[in-house]
């Protein structure tokens, strides 16, 4: 006879096998055949209704698990001096789980009592259930401060890196953290600030050489003005934050949503699942449902949180770390649609025929809870036939169907034909010190294609939703390109021996007709950038211009509140139409849209310098080491002062001065593009193909100088000797005028 699990064997089995929990998986675990099942299935369903276990659809597991950022209370010492605490946020029915916390040596000495908000990692085979690092204190907001550290007879002073601060900061001999003198440090302000002397700090981090890999991110952060540090108001609004419950909101928990992000995502905004549709007149159709975090339901019109998430505008990234629009308590906590969490959202349920065409949507204000947080790495691989445990479960009911779903919005996208630029984006990879390891091109999964064609076709349904209701919004514009910048694009176009229409209403189209030309061709990528460079940058107004690139009429950002303020204003103009509640977008907010727009737009070019200038210094830095090495790569710039060429091995751009190309005079043609040397004739364009020496790279700046050695293959012509720099040589100058004249002729041909 087989022998039943009792109650606690299978809670145990479910806690160390969370991705296995069918009723099929559990009978497999404990070898339970034939008419066995039933009394197991009794088991299950008596668990359940007695709270210890939840059952969604065919999988049983734990009510609730604790997010990866929680608030904690200390509850005192064991016997062998480590602190425990307990989650003041616990909902599941099962025993309370503890936490261990793992102090650093920079933390501040922490006591019963004591609530703190805390990074929680889940263990097994431990007498406790989580480890937590310290994020903060709740109530505590230590004033950052970033300097060069100056040592002194009692300890020493912060000196700011900011031009425009003055202020120096004391440093008692006892809270320096062993820093030496000239180092880059990060330290918090220690104590009240006084009336009287210099304020005090405290070091909590040391980054070395200021001119270090790891100060790098910081020092753009400052030279750019991003804010990165929270006002005491803003904190203690958001410490003061609690779990939204069901309320009024639609009952979404037993949906299998899941999320998809990078392997090293902290928050989850946006979660997703489809199925076939049921409904007899879409035949061969797809329900899509996308739920966003509900962002709008914390941070509301009129409060410090929201007056610096609007000042703030957007979240910056950076290689090594993230400077968030909204604090941790909600970015990584209450806002974050962690696994097995009950989470506010706001979601949209979209119909979509067997062709892809979007036919009707339905905006909910909800609660749920995702099944699964899943990298992009994990889902392809499980599409590819290799799935995880994680992912094993979910195929047949979650990832294949959205696989499929994604199969019919891709056949729309060919009939829509957004811009298709190929441009693979290139990622610094830093160790655990700052030091730059490698400099990859993304991997570009389609994964990451069918999250991005879900969260567009939400984006269009907001749009659309508020639009039928003549609800203010902000939309996401992308006006098509000036014709000055088109007739540019005409001529590396022609140079290239490629042909972009002309006469005719430009339709993203076009450009794709040539971007397919150039593809497998040496022309690709510098038709890709130059297509690039003729776009119009995209920017927020309440005026509808459309979309150029993804070839859309109207188009709006819904799908992004943690980390951009646009999106925030479309959740609240839908909370005003839809009726959900008195947190909607209001009459003062609706009148300075015009004014948010622009602020914003701002932000968002302002962290994209910051970012590509820390990109810049990191693979400055990289390449430092490797001064006098030959690289390849193809010129992606020409100016009067030199020519920039984008190396093949790193994606990074270095100057080739003209003062080096050689003793002759060059020419610069602005129409063309070009440099002409006088003396040879040697023609320098967009697209060719270099080799090039690193003649520096310099860290501090992200600056790279290059030699040119070679271009398409032949050696560089240095020019006679007695030609003198500065001023043309007249030996061959009729020669190179007569090249000019042609290049000349050639562009007023193309230009009519």
């Amino acid at each position: 006879m087989t022998q039943i699990p009792s109650k606690d064997e299978i809670l145990a089995w479910i806690s160390d096998n969370p991705t296995q929990t069918s009723k099929r998986d559990i009978a497999r675990a404990f070898g339970i055949k034939g008419a066995a099942r039933i009394d197991l299935k009794r088991i299950l369903k008596e668990l359940a209704e007695e709270g210890h276990l939840e059952k969604r659809r065919k999988t049983y597991s734990d009510p609730d698990r604790l997010p990866p950022v929680s608030v904690l209370q200390v509850r005192g010492q064991t016997g062998d001096g480590e602190l425990l605490a307990k989650p003041l946020e616990w909902q599941g029915k099962g025993v309370e789980p503890v936490v261990l916390l793992i102090p650093r040596a920079s933390d501040p000495a922490l006591g019963e009592g004591d609530r703190i908000l805390a990074r929680l990692q889940e263990v097994k085979g431990e007498a406790h259930h989580y480890e937590a690092r310290l994020i903060r204190r709740i109530g505590t907001n230590p004033h950052k401060v970033l300097g060069v550290f100056r040592q002194g007879s009692d300890g020493g002073r912060i000196v700011p890196i900011d031009k425009g601060d003055g202020k120096e900061w004391l440093v008692q001999s006892g809270a320096t953290g062993g820093a030496r003198d000239g180092e880059l440090v990060e330290a918090e302000q220690a104590g009240p600030a006084g009336r009287m002397g210099l304020p005090r700090a405290r070091i909590v981090a040391r980054l070395g050489d200021p001119s270090a890999p790891k100060a790098v991110s910081l020092i753009a952060i400052h030279q750019h003005g991003i804010p990165d540090d929270f006002p005491d108001e803003v904190i203690a609004e958001a410490d003061a934050m609690a779990p939204a419950d069901l309320g009024d909101r639609e009952d979404m928990r037993d949906m299998p949503l899941i999320t998809i992000d990078p392997a090293d995502a902290r928050d989850h905004d946006d979660a997703c699942w489809a199925h076939a549709d049921d409904d007899p007149k879409n035949e061969g159709g797809h329900v899509i449902w996308v739920a966003i975090a509900d962002v709008a339901h914390y941070v509301r019109p009129g409060t410090a949180l929201d007056a610096e998430a609007r000042k703030r505008g957007n979240s910056s990234y950076f290689p090594d770390r993230v400077v968030p629009m909204l604090p941790d308590r909600l970015s990584g906590d209450l806002c974050s649609l962690h696994e097995g969490v009950p989470r506010a959202c706001i979601a949209v349920r979209m119909q979509i025929t067997a062709q892809g065409d979007k036919i009707g949507h339905r905006f909910v204000r909800g609660l749920m809870r995702s099944v699964a947080s899943l990298t992009y790495q994990q889902v392809q691989a499980a599409m590819d036939g290799a799935p995880d445990a994680q992912c094993a479960p979910l195929m047949d009911e979650v990832i294949k169907p959205l696989y499929a779903a994604h199969d019919a919005l891709k056949a729309a996208r060919r009939r829509r034909q957004p811009l298709d630029l190929d441009l693979p984006e290139r990622k610094v990879v830093l160790s655990d010190e700052g030091k730059v390891l490698s400099v990859n091109f993304a991997e570009r999964l389609e994964a990451h294609k069918l999250i991005e064609e879900f969260m567009v076709l939400a984006n269009v349904a907001a749009a659309e939703a508020l639009i039928a209701r003549k609800s203010g919004l902000l939309f996401r514009v992308h006006e098509e390109p000036a014709p000055e910048k088109l007739e540019t694009l005409r001529d590396v176009t022609e140079a290239a021996g490629l042909v972009l229409a002309k006469g005719q209403v430009l339709k993203t189209g076009h450009l794709n007709a040539l971007l397919h030309a150039a593809r497998d061709t040496d022309h690709a990528e510098v038709i890709n950038m130059s297509t690039l460079r003729s776009m119009t940058q995209a920017y927020y107004a309440p005026q509808n211009f459309g979309h150029f690139g993804l070839a859309l009429q109207a188009y709006a950002h819904f799908t992004s509140p943690i980390r951009r303020y646009a999106d925030l204003v479309v959740h609240r103009a839908l909370i005003s139409v839809h009726g959900w509640g008195d947190d909607g977008l209001s009459p003062e907010e609706e009148a300075r849209l015009e004014a948010t727009g622009q602020h914003i737009s701002e932000t968002e070019r302002r962290s994209m310098v910051a970012e590509r200038d820390t990109n810049d210094r990191y693979l400055a830095a990289f390449l430092s080491e490797r001064l006098g090495e030959e690289f390849s790569g193809r010129v992606s710039g020409v100016a009067k002062f030199g020519v920039f060429v984008r190396l093949d091995e790193t994606g990074a751009d270095g100057l080739i001065p003209v003062r080096s190309l050689g003793r002759e005079f060059f020419h610069f043609d602005r129409d063309a593009g070009t440099l002409m040397g006088s003396d040879t004739g040697l023609t320098i364009g967009l697209g060719q193909r270099v080799t090039v020496k690193l003649a520096e790279a310099a860290p501090v700046t992200g600056g790279i100088a290059l030699e040119l050695i070679s271009i398409e293959g032949k050696t560089m012509p240095r020019g006679p000797k007695g030609g003198a720099r500065g001023k043309p040589s007249h030996r061959k100058l009729g020669s190179a005028k007569r090249k000019a004249a042609k290049m000349k002729r050639k562009t007023a041909r193309s230009q009519r």
